[in-house]
């Protein structure tokens, strides 16, 4: 007997997750200090100063990113910390 086929299940896994950022993204400003926002690439650019073409370049040689789905998203903080690194070295 079952009770729902795979699909559906992916389906709604998927549905439960969109649904999820989507809320994140909406009160990104209003989280606890622990809860860091996540940062899409346009922003992390803007935020940078860099290009696109700049920031996968970085990706490539170890800039911290997380992938979810077929988006890039990144900590701010982590990724101050890599560049921090880069200059004391």
């Amino acid at each position: 007997m079952e009770i729902i086929n795979e699909q559906a299940l992916s389906q709604c896994i998927r549905d439960a997750v969109r649904a999820e950022l989507q809320q994140h993204f909406k009160t990104g400003d209003s989280q606890s200090p622990q809860e860091e926002r996540l940062l899409s690439k346009q922003e992390l650019a803007d935020e940078l100063g860099v290009s696109l073409v700049t920031l996968s370049d970085w990706m490539k040689k170890g800039l911290p990113f997380l992938r979810l789905h077929r988006r890039v998203y990144f900590k701010k903080s982590e990724v101050l910390k890599i560049m921090q690194q880069d200059i004391t070295d």
